[in-house]
């Protein structure tokens, strides 16, 4: 397979088709309890990489772009504490 190809089809890879448009990840947020909360540039929140952190932290990692916003909210705090992707 060319690099462009390759490229190309690990770009929209990440795409998510959400309601007939495409969704990038841009800010995820990790709480408490392990669950995750995953939103969209517009704030919309994208269902499909919700749910318990062990069940979809792999396909986040994979399909989240450069420049995606990795959080911890696990206290009280008013706003999440923003972390590396790599510690997320």
């Amino acid at each position: 397979m060319p690099i462009c190809h390759f490229i190309a089809y690990h770009m929209i890879k990440r795409i998510v088709i959400h309601g007939g448009r495409s969704t990038l990840i841009k800010t995820v947020i990790r709480i408490k309890n392990d669950y995750v909360m995953v939103f969209d540039e517009d704030g919309e929140q994208i269902p499909e990489y919700q749910g318990h952190y062990r069940d979809v932290k792999t396909k986040i990692l994979a399909d989240a772009p450069a420049g995606s916003v990795f959080n911890h909210w696990f206290g009280h705090s008013l706003v999440p504490e923003k972390v590396a992707g790599e510690v997320w």
